[in-house]
């Protein structure tokens, strides 16, 4: 059995984390598939999926200080500017990062750990309306 589904999401805060976690085990509940494999694919070229710490939120603000030093906006380096000083390294990180993730579901629950969490990480300045393609396929 296969099972498709959207989370739709707009990044209010702008760049940052946003939890999905929730968002996908509802999908997962409502699922019907006792055992099988969820994959979620966000289709963006400057947002993310992480799977990180959900208990302390320090992790995520080291995360966002790690990449800020890694790739700054607004460096010199960069020609694709078209959309600001946070464009290149929107698409720099996206490429860092992850596009898709995949997690096995055993006896109808998505087989994260106690204190993973999963994230849409917003790699742009301003809010934007994000959109997550999910697939299930399992028995």
């Amino acid at each position: 059995m296969q099972k498709f589904d959207d989370i739709k999401i707009t990044t209010t805060r702008g760049r940052g984390f946003y939890d999905i976690t929730a968002d996908i085990k509802k999908i997962v509940g409502n699922s019907a598939i006792d055992n099988g494999l969820f994959t979620a694919y966000i289709k963006h070229t400057s947002a993310s999926l992480l799977i990180n710490e959900n208990y302390d939120p320090d992790v995520l603000v080291d995360m966002e200080t790690f990449f800020s030093k890694l790739v700054p906006d607004g460096s010199s380096d960069f020609i694709h500017t078209m959309e600001g000083a946070d464009d290149m390294p929107a698409h720099i990180r996206t490429a860092l990062t992850q596009t898709h993730l995949s997690i096995p579901i055993k006896n109808s629950v998505l087989q994260i750990g106690q204190w993973q969490g999963i994230f849409l990480y917003e790699h742009r300045f301003s809010a934007h309306n994000r959109s997550i393609a999910t697939h299930i396929i399992g028995e």
